[in-house]
Formats: structure tokens, sequence, C-alpha cells
């Protein structure tokens, strides 16, 4: 699978979820809402809200195949990159609730594919040209999280337990890397964009490596919010195409309600 615009990124994403939906597999958690962010993308290029659309949709492409190849790569023959494996690995893995699904593919997406597909866009010193698309980005991921944010409560209606327990929010949760790791994502990618081939092969090797660790530490979280995670996981919804079907639609849900209110 291989998208050759934005637009084959979205409906590659939207097979994966109806194919989820199907045969009731998480791996559509993540795909839902990563089709949500696309879409809203999408429509900031069509809004022209970017300085420059059609690098913008190369770049969209360009991060949308990584996730494909990945995808592909596992359901082919369970390879494709460590943060990956470690990310497909736990999709049948009844211990792991919801948000750490999508936080797994929050973590591998944009700790390791973000930056390879920014440098791959704008290589050489044109990378620095992209900072202020690139960084746009980051409201329209706030508003696509503050949505799934409602999805969660209501799939998981005992996750403000990780407040007491775990000392942050069910959204912190959702949004532990996203404006951090986008911020050293954009570092990586001025890294990438100013190396050899040779070097830069060495430094994704040492990002997705992090980001594997990342992964273990996210689906086997120590302390207190072990036991949480556990009650959790038998009060939220088990019906995986619900649940993905639920995530598929918060942008709707989110815009029904502005309209509404």
């Amino acid at each position: 699978m291989a998208a050759e615009n934005i637009d084959g990124v979205v409906d590659g994403l939207a097979d994966i979820v109806r194919e989820a939906e199907r045969d009731g597999d998480r791996i559509g958690y993540f795909a839902a809402l990563y089709r949500q962010v696309t879409v809203e993308i999408r429509a900031a290029i069509h809004a022209g809200q970017f300085e420059d659309g059609a690098r913008m949709d190369r770049f969209d492409t360009l991060f949308g195949n990584r996730y494909f190849a990945a995808h592909d790569a596992w359901r082919r023959d369970r390879g494709g990159p460590r943060c990956w494996r470690e990310t497909f690995g736990l999709l049948d893995d009844a211990d792991t609730i919801i948000v750490q699904h999508l936080v797994l593919g929050v973590n591998a997406h944009i700790n390791l594919d973000l930056a390879v597909a920014a440098a791959g866009t704008s290589p050489g010193a044109d990378i620095q040209a992209l900072r202020h698309d690139f960084l746009l980005i980051n409201d329209i991921l706030a508003r696509v999280v503050l949505a799934v944010q409602d999805s969660v409560d209501a799939l998981s209606p005992f996750m403000s337990l990780l407040d007491k327990v775990g000392g942050r929010t069910d959204e912190r949760i959702l949004d532990f890397s996203i404006v951090q790791s986008r911020a050293e994502a954009w570092h990586n990618a001025v890294l990438l964009a100013g190396r050899t081939e040779a070097e830069r092969a060495a430094t994704i090797e040492r990002l997705d490596i992090r980001a594997a660790v990342l992964a273990r530490l996210i689906a086997r979280p120590a302390g207190i919010v072990r036991p949480a995670l556990e009650l959790i996981r038998h009060t939220e919804s088990d019906d995986v195409p619900a649940v993905i079907a639920h995530l598929d639609s918060v942008m709707e849900r989110a815009s029904a309600g502005r309209t509404t209110g």
C-alpha cells in the first residue's frame, strides 16, 4: 500500500479502518485517530492555511506512507521498525487499554516517522522553510486530541482514575508526546536533513530504538498506575468495532456539537 497524495492517505486509512471494524481488529484504533487528523490537515490545505499547500501534501503523503509501510511489513511477516513491532505486537493483548493503543501509535508515528518524512520533504537547508507549516499542524492536532478526549471518556469511564494515581489527566496521557515529541521531531528533522545517506540511516536507527523503549514503558507502566489500568480495562468498552467507529467519527461529532451549541 502506497499513497500518491494526501487523498490516497485518507483513502488508505479508511480501508484499514473498514477492515478493522469488520474483523474486530484493534489496529483500527490508531488508524481511526490518524484518519481524523489527516482529514483535518487536508481541509486546512484546501483552505489555504499553510504557506505551501503542495509541499504539505507531499509531506503528509511521505508521512502516511511510513505508516502504510510499517502496517504492511507487520501484516506480511511481523517485520518493520522496532517501535511499530512493539505497537502492533500488543493488538491482541487483552491487558492493553484503548488509550494505550492510541498513544503507542502516536509514539511510533511521531517519534520515528515524523522527522524522517519532514527531512524527506525538505532536505538540506530547505528544511527551515518547512518550520512554519510543521508547527501549524500542532493546532490541528490539539483540536483532534480534544475531540478524542471526549470519545475516550465515553468509552472508558474510569480513565479519571489516572488523575488520582498518576498525577495527570487522561487528556495529558493522550497528549503525552504530541507537543514535546513534535518539538523533538523537528530537531531530529533538521538533523536528518543535513546528513549524508549513511548518517541518516544511523540516526533513524537510534530514533527507532528510542521509540521502541518508550513503547515498552507505555505498554507496561510501573508503580501504582498499573492497578488503575487493570480496573480501567475491566470497565471500558470491549466492543472493538464500536470503539473504532466511535473514534473514526470524533470530528463529525465535535462539529455537530459546535453547530448545535
